[in-house]
């Protein structure tokens, strides 16, 4: 048994199969906690010897005790508030999207808002256009994001209010897509989605206090206890207005989960003037990093890579190459890490350029301030060519992946990339190469489940068991380096692993509890799986009815 023993526990769990990501000791039975941290972890009798007259005392009936999980790439802004819009990432076809706004339009007297459609599985394999969304909604003014987030289809009457014409030039890293007579279609590509959502009324600051708070439920009940929350610089100018909210819920008391807020790179002179750095902040709340686009996403066709898509087109930087590296060198510097999304091949092998220089600046004679406190980041690396890979593993940079995104891009990559598939969601070859890799979900992207996304990784199939025996199962990743994934390692790369991240003595008691071992179970029932209990703080926040 190892402990912290200073007086009778709060909170004992008992009886349970406690997988504690801890080396030191790897597997308990049970766990005591007071003053919202781990006291004691160690088998049946010594913990509840612990117990006083006031001790709760929770059976764990033999089932699966984890620390809390960490999704270190989560919008959450666009998710809270996709909580009470239109979902459309279980729609199975393009027609059941139709409907769906067609239904959603009757009833509204504002705009139709919706997210998460992916087009790669539908069975006409094909985007909604104009013509179909004014079909439906003839007068509503409808905007629709792909799964992606980086893709809008729009219908005529919110080209209207944006003044998008035949006339309108593409914007500076956007695209807007014209039909054979030369009229937009309502396809708009990366930054020429913010010609609609410049017209689309934003939600007040209650409202999204109110949608961000009834998330954070939401978060409980799939056993998150930590996010980094990332700004949509590109799409969403009001990151500020989340960034008070998060402040309000944090003075409130009411943020149980501990919460990284990534700053908009565009921001970097506002932040370094006002000399802030990576990691200020308390437990419960720090700033991130900040955020870069190199490139767009495969989906939207904007993902820049070194040889063109199957069906033509090589992408797009969604910064140039030389502005990117001059705001890398500033941010190092003034103690600001970054994180840079970097999708395409020829994306990743840019960056790494870049952050190679930074690396080797870092030693010239006339520096003098030191590097940020924890490391940057790479996000998504989604397509990267095994020499690249090779480079990346050379330098201190952490990655960040999102498994469940593999499994909905599948048929989509297969047509766009052809042969270079193996190349993409290179999971097994990154691990192998000693990068320090963090698993996440990009929701609303994705499934925030991390289950799902262990299922993703161990599996590389989708939730029906397809395709049969995986796609590229050579990249498959084992169960218990999926947990790590989402545990101790996103820990370590934040630099606060004497504090989270596994279940040991003196760290936050931040727990949860699943009703199946997902370590000995048969891979394809993990989603299956469900969260029976939350403990944030040594405090149980949710419990499956």
């Amino acid at each position: 048994m190892t402990s912290q023993l200073q007086r009778p526990p709060e909170l004992i769990l008992h009886n349970g199969t406690v997988r504690t990501q801890d080396r030191a000791c790897p597997l308990a039975s049970a766990v005591a906690v007071a003053s919202g941290r781990i006291q004691a972890v160690g088998d049946e009798r010594r913990i509840m010897d612990l117990a006083g007259p006031e001790t709760r005392v929770i059976d764990a009936r033999q089932r699966l005790v984890l620390p809390g999980m960490m999704d270190a790439h989560f919008h959450y802004q666009d998710w809270a508030l996709g909580l009470v819009g239109l979902s459309l990432a279980d729609a199975p076809s393009l027609q059941s999207v139709l409907d769906r706004v067609q239904e959603a339009a009757e009833t509204s007297s504002g705009w139709v808002l919706g997210q998460g459609w992916n087009e790669g599985d539908w069975p006409e394999n094909r985007m909604p256009t104009r013509e179909d969304l004014d079909r439906v909604a003839p007068g509503t003014p409808v905007a629709l994001a792909r799964c992606d987030l980086h893709l809008f289809t729009v219908n005529s009457r919110a080209l209207e209010l944006a003044g998008i014409t035949s006339q309108t030039p593409d914007p500076p890293e956007g695209i807007i897509a014209k039909d054979t007579e030369g009229q937009p279609n309502g396809i708009l590509r990366e930054q020429a989605i913010n010609l609609v959502k410049a017209v689309i009324p934003s939600p007040g600051e209650e409202e999204l206090m109110q949608a961000m708070r009834t998330g954070l439920s939401v978060l409980h009940s799939l056993g998150l206890t930590a996010v980094h929350d990332i700004k949509l610089q590109n799409v969403m100018p009001d990151a500020a207005k989340t960034f008070r909210v998060w402040q309000r819920l944090r003075d409130q008391g009411e943020l149980d989960v501990r919460c990284w807020v990534s700053l908009p790179g565009e921001g970097i002179d506002q932040a370094v003037d006002l000399g802030l750095r990576t990691g200020f902040g308390d437990d419960r709340l720090r700033i991130g990093h900040l955020k870069y686009f190199a490139d767009g996403g495969m989906g939207a066709r904007t993902a820049w890579l070194v040889e063109p898509y199957e069906d033509g087109g090589t992408g797009l930087p969604l910064i140039p190459v030389h502005e990117l590296r001059q705001a890398l060198h500033k941010a190092d510097r003034s103690g600001l890490s970054v994180m840079v999304h970097a999708i395409g091949d020829r994306a990743n092998r840019e960056v790494i350029s870049i952050l190679e220089e930074v690396f080797r600046a870092r030693s010239e004679p006339d520096r003098t301030s030191a590097p940020p406190r924890i490391n940057h980041r790479m996000e998504h690396v989604q397509m990267i060519q095994p020499r690249d890979l090779e480079r990346l593993k050379r330098l201190d940079v952490d990655v960040c992946v999102q498994p469940s995104n593999q499994v909905i891009d599948i048929t989509m990559l297969n047509a766009c990339l052809g042969d270079r598939t193996g190349w993409a969601y290179a999971y097994r070859s990154m691990l192998d190469a000693g990068l320090r890799v963090m698993f996440s979900s990009d929701s609303p992207v994705c499934d925030p489940s991390p289950l799902m996304g262990i299922h993703a990784l161990v599996t590389r199939q989708r939730k029906d068991g397809t395709p049969p025996g995986g796609w590229h199962p050579e990249q498959r990743i084992t169960v218990h380096e999926a947990i790590e994934g989402y545990t101790i390692v996103p820990a370590r790369a934040y630099g606060v692993d004497q504090e989270l991240g596994s279940i040991t003595p003196g760290k936050f008691a931040d727990l949860i509890i699943l009703d199946q071992d997902i370590t000995t179970i048969d891979p394809a029932r993990i989603p299956e799986a469900q969260v029976e209990m939350t403990v944030f703080n040594g405090r149980v926040v949710y419990q499956r009815q």
